[in-house]
């Protein structure tokens, strides 16, 4: 498919898209909805291809002998293993849930207790480089957040769970508000680029 072909195929299924939205036309939304569904579909054949690579790559690396190829193992096993209990029981099952509260949960347990010590970490290197008002605010924020949430020997303050809810929906729902923003933004900026032909992701 030659560029100008694909550009405008791109920048018309855009107008469409986003006509349907706003203008009250029956044909519109249909094929808004239609073109939606489409790219659902895309999506997941997307992550199928992607698994696929997955297990390409590191079946590869495993048939090698690489280094690190044990881990490449174990990821394939559990690739295929959880594969087949989830397709063939369903993910309601109770084989399904116990993979996932065995397995997963734990795992992510795992990764956010690894986060809370690079946290820690990352606030004794910020003191160490620069201390000032904004790394003492971190420090105390940071402090107050992981005492707040486990308590050390189980012993809890007064009025620390409150001061942690506090920060985590007001200073930290505010942040997080403004990196949306942000990302939202940005989708807008690129979409528009693309819908005007200035950039070309699709290969044009």
């Amino acid at each position: 498919m030659r560029a100008p072909l694909s550009t405008a195929i791109a920048i018309a299924i855009g107008l469409v898209i986003l006509f349907g939205y706003f203008l009250p036309f029956g044909i519109l939304i249909s094929l808004r909805m239609v073109l939606l569904e489409w790219a659902v579909i895309l999506a997941a054949i997307a992550l199928l291809v992607g698994i696929g690579n997955l297990f390409y790559v590191h079946w590869r690396k495993a048939a090698r002998a690489q280094s690190n190829s044990f881990y490449s193992v174990v990821l394939l096993i559990s690739l295929v293993f959880t594969l087949a209990i989830v397709g063939w029981f369903g993910p309601t099952h109770s084989y399904s849930l116990w993979i996932f509260n065995n397995i997963q949960v734990p795992i992510e347990s795992s990764l956010m207790a690894i986060l809370a010590i690079l946290l820690a970490y990352a606030v004794v290197r910020l003191l160490r480089r620069q201390l000032n008002l904004f790394s003492i605010i971190f420090l105390v924020t940071t402090v107050v957040i992981l005492v707040a949430t486990a308590p050390i020997l189980g012993v809890e303050v007064p009025g620390l769970n409150e001061l942690r809810t506090w920060i985590s929906q007001v200073p930290a729902v505010a942040g997080a508000r403004g990196i949306l923003l942000g990302v939202a933004l940005g989708i807008l900026a690129t979409g528009v680029r693309i819908l005007v032909g200035a950039d070309r992701p699709y290969g044009g």
